[in-house]
């Protein structure tokens, strides 16, 4: 083979039709009723000679085309000085679902019984939020994974966020009866409330609260009752990694990592102030977390999405 023609594509070349079926990735761009392939190509100089070989040819920017081909030409294709380098096309996932497959999440919550069936929630917005369908869709999703392990979801433990806040009413963060999966939300940016004890900033939202906010009618009833916007989303987004259960998902397949874990809350900032949070609210939200732990009587995690860097670092810089 030439060494113009990329590993896979060599590989999936070089293997047998059955092979090629049973693998996810080598069969891909492949046309069996009429044995051609989709091929990605970088060039130089005269497409012409990769035109009359081709089926069909898309030019595309930058020196790269795509093309249909039969499987007897690609050698010759190969040959030709005008191809720098042939590619099969590669299938694309949606990488929230993948990362948690290739951290081996999916096979940690395999033996879960999680999904329950259940009452639908968000409705009145057109979320998904049934149980039953949770519960095939995880079964189906594992029907190949091992079941001879005991499943971690995060049952029994707090995750502490420290970010932008979140989006309540999602119903990745809300259980099964639709009641709120966050324990106690700290809104730094809110003042029509009480603070936490011991601070001075704020208003913390119990789950009660939530729960209320929930029961209404509508998202300005809900918003009066607790008034804890994520404006960006990136709080919301690091939660439902972290911990979602799926439930905003056609069979709960966008959960996070924790789907039973109970949530702590801190959105950061200064009333009416509009920039990036300080590190001492990030201070006070990490503190504000552990202390809740505390008073809970149970183990927490704490995520934090924010970073910064400090100095010249010589002689690094």
């Amino acid at each position: 083979m030439s060494q113009k023609i990329e590993n896979q594509l060599n590989l999936a070349l070089d293997a047998t039709e059955a092979e090629r079926q049973r693998s996810r990735s080598l069969n891909v761009g492949y046309d069996e009723e009429e044995n051609e392939w989709e091929l990605i190509l970088k060039y130089s100089g005269s497409l012409e000679p990769v035109r009359e070989l081709a089926v069909y040819v898309t030019e595309l920017t930058g020196g790269y085309v795509i093309i249909q081909i039969k499987e007897s030409r690609i050698e010759e294709l190969a040959a030709l000085p005008e191809v720098e380098f042939i590619e099969k096309p590669k299938n694309l996932y949606f990488q929230v679902e993948n990362g948690r497959r290739v951290s081996c999440i999916d096979e940690v919550q395999a033996a879960s019984s999680f999904f329950s069936a259940g009452q639908d929630i968000g409705k009145e917005s057109g979320e998904a939020g049934d149980g039953a369908d949770m519960s095939q869709g995880m079964e189906q999703e594992n029907k190949e994974t091992r079941t001879d392990i005991f499943p971690l979801l995060g049952k029994g433990v707090l995750l502490g966020i420290v970010d932008s806040g979140i989006d309540y009413e999602n119903p990745d963060f809300r259980n099964a009866d639709g009641t709120t999966r966050i324990a106690a939300l700290w809104d730094q940016t809110v003042e029509t409330g009480l603070p936490p004890a011991g601070y001075n900033v704020g208003t913390e939202f119990t789950s009660q609260q939530i729960n209320a906010a929930l029961q209404t009618a509508g998202h300005e009833e809900r918003f009066r009752l607790v008034p804890s916007r994520d404006i960006s989303g990136h709080g919301t987004a690091v939660a439902g990694i972290a911990a979602g259960n799926g439930r905003g998902s056609q069979g709960g397949r966008y959960r996070g990592v924790a789907p039973e874990a109970e949530l702590l809350i801190v959105k950061m900032g200064i009333p009416g102030e509009y920039g990036f949070p300080r590190t001492t609210q990030l201070m006070r939200g990490v503190d504000y977390i552990i202390r809740k732990a505390e008073e809970l009587k149970k183990p927490v995690a704490v995520n934090i999405s924010f970073g910064n860097t400090y100095g010249s670092h010589e002689p690094y810089n």
